[in-house]
């Protein structure tokens, strides 16, 4: 029996991707899930205790997860948690560790693009990405800007200031969206 766990927090190392002598891609980084709550005298978010886990990422998720995460960023990760105690002699801890079962980026914090991948994508970090769907860049997953996107908003009646721009609101960085 393994104990499944979600944890939200903040990548804390560059995600390290390497392949197994199998030729089995591994992500791996180190999470930090800092416990926040809000003052009611200074009306301010505060921290309080973060914990840090490592995590392990295995296959497509690796391949996914080394191409589209990054140091400090906020993600969502839901796996299987490991705890394991360590000595080398000199220093003895714990390691508390998760093999992912997926990860995301932490929509509360910001806003994500996603771009389907083929599922036989390349072992090797350096070998060239099969073409996108939508036309999307093999190595940046950028796609490319749609001109009626971009286009002019109609002058009828309900495009008034009143009309909505389409913009979200923007938040102090340290304000999580609420529902």
């Amino acid at each position: 029996m393994s104990d499944h766990i979600t944890v939200t927090g903040v990548i804390g190392t560059i995600p390290s991707i390497k392949t197994t002598k199998d030729g089995v891609p591994v992500t791996s980084f180190r999470l930090a899930s800092t416990t926040r709550k809000f003052d009611k005298v200074t009306q301010k978010w505060v921290d309080d205790h973060t914990n840090w886990y490592s995590v392990a990422l295995w296959r497509n998720l690796a391949r996914n997860a080394g191409r589209s995460l990054e140091k400090g960023q906020r993600v969502v990760v839901t796996g299987r948690l490991s705890i394991s105690e360590w000595d080398n002699g000199e220093k003895s801890g714990t390691n508390i560790e998760i093999t992912a079962d997926s990860i995301g980026h932490d929509l509360s914090w910001g806003i994500s693009t996603w771009t389907r991948v083929p599922t036989a994508a390349p072992a090797i970090a350096d070998e060239p990405w099969p073409a996108l769907p939508g036309g999307a860049d093999p190595q940046t997953g950028e796609i490319p800007e749609d001109p009626e996107l971009n286009a002019e908003p109609d002058s009828g009646p309900d495009a008034g200031p009143d009309a909505g721009d389409g913009f979200l609101p923007v938040l102090a960085d340290d304000e999580p969206l609420s529902a």
